[in-house]
Order: structure tokens, then C-alpha cells, then sequence
């Protein structure tokens, strides 16, 4: 039963993309991308139910995943969308030290989902931000730096990007933990046991501890390491595209992406 219902979400859950990649409209987008998620964290659930039954079925792997070439400023921001989207679906995540690519820890169906988001969601994010940037709203603002004294410095376009994308990821990371709450409270309308959270936190631990027995990665990633704040047009702008980003050209869940060296940093 498990098998059937799993492929059936998983079914859903490719139609649901091939929707958001057709619409045109924002907001039917941001329904396909939340109602997506919530169906695969059910999906993790009813696998991770399982594997309490039958735990040689499946355990946790590794992944590589590119990000982009040493020295792009892009990669730090597209590390943090990895990030985020890898907590939503029950993953660990190391990242190399030049910020060149990542390496997940997960459950196999729970890596392909993080895969197929990022590479959807981060093209989106590239190119709002490209959008925003040639508009010019930014020229003429400015932001409080951060650091040991706080000064109020103008927009470049290099800082104004940088606000952008850390809006963008803040926004998609609260909109996939919503979509991740919502599958859970589905989850548990469908079963009578009602304990979708207690079975993912099992399988999170399994997880963790994989991650503790196996990574070599040393101390915590610390995330975006420049000065400039979500703050001003770049703010505001960066989050509102984030909640109007929608999945595009994902056939397969299992499908692997990367940006070229042709998207700006």
C-alpha cells in the first residue's frame, strides 16, 4: 500500500509542477509550489512509516550538488536556498569550504525532492534578481551595513542583488516550512494514528546521526558574510518574487540542476 501510495503522491506532485511551469498567474503558481510541498512531506511520512516496519528498506545517502564556480557571488545566496529547502524536507546539508557545491544528507526520496526545488526555484531567483537590478529601483537607497559599527551606506547594484536574494530565500524557506506544516496536518487527516510529526522527527534523527557517523566537515557554515541587509526596494522586492516563484521545467523529482557560469553573481 505504501509503494502505490507513495507513486500516486508522487504522481500528483509532478502534475502539480507541470501546472505552476503553464499558469500565468502568480498566485495559482504559489498554490502549486505550496500544495507540491506539503504532498511530499506527506509522501516522507508514509516512507518514513515504513521504514519503522520494514527499516532495511531504505537509509539515508549522500549527495553532491554543484553550486557554481570558486568566487561567484551568487553561490553563497544559492547555498542559503539550498539550505533552506533541504530543512524543509528533512535534510542535513555541509557545505565546501570555496562555496563551490554541497553535500546533502538525506533520505532518497526526501534528496530528490530538495534537488527538484532547488533547481527550479534557484533559476527563479537568478533571474528575478537580474529583473530587479535592470528596473534601477535600488539607485538613490541605501542600507545600514552590519558589522561593528553600523553605517548607512548607498545601494550598489552588487549590494542591491545581494539584499535581493537574502529576502528571496527568508520568503521561500517561511513558505515551504507553511507548506510542510500543511502536509503534516494532511498526513494526519488521512491515517488514523495523527502522528505524522513524531514519525518525520524519527526520521530526522536517523538522519542527524548518519550525518554525525559520516560527514568530515568542520564548525558551521555561517551563511552570507557581506554587509548589505534585505532592506529598502531590494527588501520588499526580493520577498514578493519569492512568493510569486513557481516550479518550472521539473519532469522528473529525481532530475539533478546546477546554474552555469553564465548567470551573474
Amino acid at each position: 500500500m505504501t509503494e502505490r501510495f507513495v507513486a500516486d503522491l508522487t504522481r500528483r506532485i509532478t502534475a502539480l509542477l507541470d501546472k505552476a511551469d503553464r499558469t500565468d498567474n502568480p498566485f495559482e503558481a504559489e498554490a502549486y509550489v505550496l500544495k507540491a510541498q506539503a504532498l511530499a512531506t506527506m509522501a516522507s511520512i508514509d516512507l518514513a512509516a515504513a521504514r519503522v516496519r520494514a527499516p532495511e528498506q531504505q537509509e539515508p545517502v549522500t549527495r553532491t550538488v554543484i553550486i557554481g564556480e570558486k568566487g561567484r557571488r551568487a553561490n553563497q545566496h544559492l547555498i542559503g536556498l539550498f539550505v533552506v529547502v533541504a530543512h524543509a524536507n528533512s535534510a542535513h546539508v555541509d557545505v565546501a569550504s570555496d562555496s563551490t557545491y554541497v553535500i546533502g544528507y538525506g533520505m532518497p526520496r526526501d534528496l530528490d525532492v530538495v534537488e527538484a526545488l532547488f533547481a527550479a526555484i534557484s533559476v527563479q531567483m537568478v533571474a528575478a534578481a537580474g529583473t530587479y537590478i535592470t528596473g534601477g529601483a535600488w539607485r538613490g537607497e541605501t542600507y545600514v551595513q552590519r558589522g561593528t559599527r553600523r553605517t548607512r551606506k548607498p545601494f550598489t547594484a552588487q549590494t542591491a542583488r545581494a539584499a535581493f536574494y537574502r529576502a528571496y530565500v527568508e520568503r521561500i524557506g517561511e513558505r515551504l516550512q507553511e507548506a510542510r506544516r500543511e502536509g503534516i496536518v494532511e498526513s494526519d487527516r488521512a491515517t488514523a494514528g495523527g502522528a505524522g510529526e513524531l514519525v518525520l522527527r524519527d526520521a530526522e534523527r536517523q538522519v542527524r546521526d548518519y550525518h554525525r557517523r559520516t560527514s568530515s566537515a568542520r564548525g558551521r557554515w555561517g551563511g552570507y558574510s557581506g554587509g548589505a541587509r534585505p532592506s529598502g526596494t531590494a527588501g520588499e522586492q526580493g520577498r514578493a518574487a519569492a512568493g510569486r516563484a513557481r516550479l518550472a521545467g521539473q519532469g522528473e523529482l529525481g532530475q539533478r540542476g546546477r546554474l552555469g557560469p553564465g548567470h551573474p553573481g
